[in-house]
């Protein structure tokens, strides 16, 4: 149990809708009547945020949330498998638990796994990775307007957009939050 005036932003609360995360905080004195926490928090296992309001010194419960680094080993029919780079126990994981990060997993590089209880609650990717392209289409010539772009697809078969001058074989960073083109490497 912690106080509702000792948490911070990026904490993990159990309530009874089931694990959040702390997304912003404020706690508010009025003029009149009792001091208040307002918090907005974000739902582990959905995303769904919502706005809460605690009194102040109410207690709620903390989650320990653990975060350890698992190498991506492959996909088959029952999920996404990882190793952990510790003891080199392997996690199943489904396309579910995974979610969009099914996207930028290659097999053989390293992503952070969150853990409640021991059990994986959510795959964590570092901010940007790099694919190789698989499928361009040649650009038009001529069509130099600023900003064109076209959609390619990546090594792990998904699609973004990208400037007309990346061709298939080409290395490309993309930001594994938003899912945009960030440079060619």
């Amino acid at each position: 149990m912690i106080s509702t005036n000792d948490v911070k932003p990026g904490m993990a609360l159990q309530l009874s809708d089931g694990l959040f995360t702390i997304v912003e905080y404020q706690h508010v004195k009025p003029g009149k009547g009792r001091a208040f926490v307002r918090m907005k928090l974000k739902n582990i296992e959905t995303g769904q945020v919502l706005d809460r309001t605690f009194r102040a010194d109410e207690n709620v419960d903390q989650a320990i949330i653990e975060r350890r680094d698992h190498q991506y080993l492959y996909q088959d029919d029952l999920g996404f498998h990882f190793m952990n780079l510790e003891d080199y126990g392997q996690i199943a994981l489904s396309s579910d638990d995974v979610g969009p990060a099914a996207g930028y997993l290659v097999e053989g590089r390293t992503a952070s796994l969150s853990l409640y209880k021991g059990t994986p609650i959510a795959v964590e990717l570092p901010a940007a990775v790099e694919l190789e392209v698989t499928y361009a289409e040649p650009a038009v010539k001529g069509d130099t307007r600023t900003g064109a772009t076209k959609p390619v697809t990546l090594q792990t078969g998904i699609q973004i957009q990208v400037p007309l001058f990346v061709e298939q074989g080409d290395r490309v960073k993309v930001d594994t939050r938003s899912g945009e083109y960030l440079t060619r490497v």
